[in-house]
């Protein structure tokens, strides 16, 4: 089923492509509104979770961001592509972007899936409630074990981190340096092979 699902995706134009990915995201957040009405006693708890302290937000979302991406050069520089590529789903998706989009989708993405996954899902259920669920949902990974090994491993990493310093806005930005990272490779890569 994973491997259908992939093909799919990959038949997908670029425009389909970037239509699922904001229905996602929109589907993220409206699953977080009715999850935070049920979940929180008012807006106060909620924005509770968000600490605008930016020598933490700076310095321990910098750090790790800095270790995933420092881990992920290590995979790719010592195992063989086929193994850590995700079928050319992602450079499908950024290869084309320009990088103020490829920012916005960054910011989306990373916003979307923290105030889910970390937010609300650990705040209420648990590190790992929220860290399986994580990885689960990033289902397309399960075709290959070393990508979802590093998916498990990043979703671990993201709810150590929120569990320590109960500050969403540390999680956010460490999401989004690692995303934007890779999708600003990715769209420079192609720009190179051209």
């Amino acid at each position: 089923m994973v491997k259908r699902q992939n093909e799919l995706v990959k038949s997908m134009s670029d425009s389909q492509l970037l239509k699922q990915l904001y229905f996602t995201q929109i589907l993220l957040l409206t699953i977080s509104a009715v999850l935070s009405m049920i979940l929180f006693n008012g807006v106060s708890e909620f924005a509770g979770l968000w600490k605008p302290d930016t020598g933490q937000v700076l310095l321990i979302g910098g750090l790790t961001a800095g270790a995933v991406l420092i881990f992920d050069w290590i995979i790719m520089k010592t195992m063989p592509e086929d193994m850590y590529d995700d079928g050319g789903i992602n450079e499908k998706m950024f290869r084309n972007r320009s990088v103020p989009h490829i920012i916005f989708l960054c910011l989306l993405i990373s916003f979307t899936e923290e105030v889910l996954f970390r937010g609300i899902l650990q705040t209420h259920f648990g590190f790992w409630a929220a860290s399986l669920i994580f990885a689960v949902l990033h289902f397309r990974y399960l075709s290959k074990w070393l990508l979802f090994c590093m998916v498990v491993l990043i979703s671990l990493l993201l709810g150590f981190v929120y569990e320590q310093t109960g500050n969403l806005f540390v999680t956010v930005f460490a999401h989004f340096l690692i995303d934007l990272v890779f999708a600003i490779q990715i769209r420079l890569n192609h720009i190179r092979r051209r």
